[in-house]
């Protein structure tokens, strides 16, 4: 299945995805934490930690953070669970090295461990972790359904994979808001900051473009998954899914 937000690209460049979307996190990694908390108002910490309370009800002792970016759903993930070991991959260096920093100050370097990986292809064998997870990351995804299949593969039988995704929200008036929020003060906010208008363009037009709960669910289960159930959380600026293998 093709889905509009795949087309999205950084830049509106004409390389591969991928590419630009390391390219894109690399050059923003400097301050995407402070940008990510103000820009959400902190909510997203409020996301996370429904997120990961979801994940304790399965008691997993490994878990895989896809798009980890610098780390922070794997952190409070490792606080949470005293004996969670965690795996963190993503595709940007830059981002990584940030997270990296992050987790040897508070003493996890033997808890988290950073990996460079491809969410399409990635190399770890069949049914290895009890869990996985992916916080606003699966948006940028090159091919959508490769991830999310590699998701499958990589779960062992009855884990779950819980995910968070930036969404539209459908309902007045935080449709409205949103629309004026995200078109014009994210990307004015996000280039200040960052020094890269274009990245926080990005962000807007693929969080227009990415699938709702209702189809994300449905492919979820074309997949292979055996449950899957999602929620809108802060009036649908935010999508929560659950998916058990």
């Amino acid at each position: 299945m093709g889905y509009e937000q795949e087309k999205i690209k950084p830049y509106n460049g004409q390389e591969e995805k991928h590419v630009l979307i390391t390219h894109m996190f690399d050059n923003i990694a400097h301050s995407y934490d402070v940008l990510n908390h103000a820009l959400s108002l902190g909510i997203d910490k409020i996301w996370r930690r429904r997120a990961i309370n979801r994940l304790k009800k399965a008691q997993p002792h490994t878990l895989l953070d896809i798009a980890t970016g610098t780390g922070d759903l794997a952190i409070q993930a490792c606080r949470a669970m005293p004996t969670l070991q965690v795996t963190a991959t993503d595709i940007s260096t830059g981002m990584m090295q940030v997270g990296e920093k992050k987790v040897a100050e508070l003493d996890l370097t033997s808890r988290i461990r950073f990996e460079v990986a491809d969410c399409t292809a990635l190399p770890y064998q069949d049914n290895t972790y009890d869990a996985i997870t992916a916080a606003f990351g699966i948006r940028n995804f090159e091919d959508l359904d490769a991830g999310l299949k590699e998701m499958w593969r990589v779960l062992k039988p009855g884990g779950r994979v819980v995910l968070l995704e930036l969404s539209e929200p459908q309902c007045f008036p935080m449709k409205q808001g949103f629309y004026v929020y995200s078109k014009w003060w994210m990307p004015f906010i996000g280039g200040l900051m960052s020094k890269d208008k274009g990245a926080y363009s990005y962000l807007t037009q693929s969080i227009k473009a990415f699938p709702q709960g209702e189809v994300l669910r449905e492919s979820l289960l074309h997949l292979g998954f055996s449950e899957v159930w999602f929620e809108r959380l802060t009036g649908g600026l935010c999508t929560h899914v659950v998916a058990i293998k």
